[in-house]
């Protein structure tokens, strides 16, 4: 809530909005007043295009160290795709952009009760996101992905998180970096 931006502020180094309540102007207002960083999750309902708004008023707040976190869109039932144009089209408003590769292989309400996923993709998804010039990468990580408390489908295993970074600081070298 709006109230709680600032009690939070006082406690972490960055506030984030999470994707359903990403076009909330008042959300935006107080996390822009803490001055702290904010990352917006774009929610999945929302087409690259559709974040301007959101951009303006963080700006019009006059918040500039924020991001925008691309995890996915809706499609069909059950299941979410990125489309990797939209990191681009994005960092072409002018803003720092994130994708969230574990987040972008849900399928929410895929395994009825629960959301389900496929983590095995979201180091996939991360090379092609890194290939296009993004900001950050956001990715879960745990070292029983079957035994977190949330979100263990689309996890990351520990074991495996250093041999995918150093891939992904290689691509981001060779794309951008020569």
């Amino acid at each position: 809530t709006p109230a709680e931006a600032e009690i939070a502020a006082a406690n972490i180094d960055i506030l984030q909005i999470p994707a359903f309540l990403c076009r909330q102007t008042d959300l935006l207002e107080a996390c822009a007043n803490t001055g702290k960083p904010v990352n917006v999750k774009k929610g999945q309902f929302l087409a690259p295009w559709d974040v301007e708004p959101i951009i303006g008023k963080l700006k019009h707040f006059n918040c500039e160290n924020f991001y925008i976190t691309e995890r996915g869109t809706t499609f069909g039932y059950n299941n979410l795709v990125t489309d990797m144009r939209s990191l681009y089209w994005m960092q072409d408003m002018g803003v720092k952009v994130i994708f969230d590769a574990t987040h972008s292989v849900q399928r929410p309400g895929g395994l009825g009760g629960t959301t389900g996923g496929d983590g095995k993709l979201a180091p996939v998804l991360a090379r092609a996101a890194v290939a296009t010039g993004v900001n950050g990468i956001f990715m879960e990580t745990h070292s029983n992905p079957e035994k977190a408390f949330s979100d263990g489908p689309n996890q990351i295993p520990l074991t495996e998180i250093e041999s995918i970074l150093t891939r992904l600081l290689a691509i981001h070298h060779a794309a951008h970096c020569l």
